[in-house]
């Protein structure tokens, strides 16, 4: 069996959890709540049905060096939670400026860890960006209020492809800026 890389991206510690590197290990949970409909279409990029070794291919990209995404797991281990509660990463998209994306299992919606999860990223900001972007679905307003609590500022309407529902859906599109 071929052992997990390491990945040079920090763990990131919050009162309830840990935001560390995808493992292989976490692949059944997250294809247990990635093949969740009601989060797959909340998503553009996780298709529904999920297709074999999709999740698979997911974490491989996660661990490569010349990745462009960091991802992190939220792992509630150390406060007896499960291994995979939700996902968090950071795009790169242009010198110091980077897209946030997150999804929470259905069974945590509503606990305020996505917000915790985003306050931790941007407090820690591994990739030094000045900018951080973000964009959810305006049928989602639950992730609008979690990036409005986090400070983050409306842009502008836009849209989105969504492999799950195969179609453009309308975005709410934010920026924070970093000192």
């Amino acid at each position: 069996m071929k052992h997990d890389m390491i990945v040079n991206q920090p763990v990131i510690e919050t009162d309830r959890f840990v935001l560390r590197p995808l493992r292989r290990s976490d692949q059944g949970l997250i294809e247990m709540y990635a093949g969740d409909k009601d989060l797959a279409v909340n998503t553009t990029s996780i298709p529904h049905p999920l297709p074999p070794g999709c999740i698979e291919a997911y974490i491989l990209r996660a661990q490569t060096e010349d990745r462009t995404e960091d991802v992190w797991t939220m792992d509630g281990t150390a406060d007896n939670g499960p291994e995979v509660m939700g996902v968090i990463s950071l795009t790169r998209v242009d010198h110091r400026k980077a897209e946030i994306a997150y999804w929470v299992a259905p069974a945590f919606w509503n606990t305020g860890l996505a917000s915790e999860a985003v306050r931790a990223l941007i407090a820690a900001n591994p990739l030094e960006s000045d900018t951080i972007f973000a964009s959810v679905f305006q049928d989602n307003p639950a992730s609008a209020r979690v990036l409005t609590n986090c400070g983050f500022q409306y842009l502008g309407d836009a849209e989105s492809f969504s492999v799950a529902r195969d179609a453009a859906v309308p975005t709410w599109t934010y920026s924070l800026k970093l000192d």
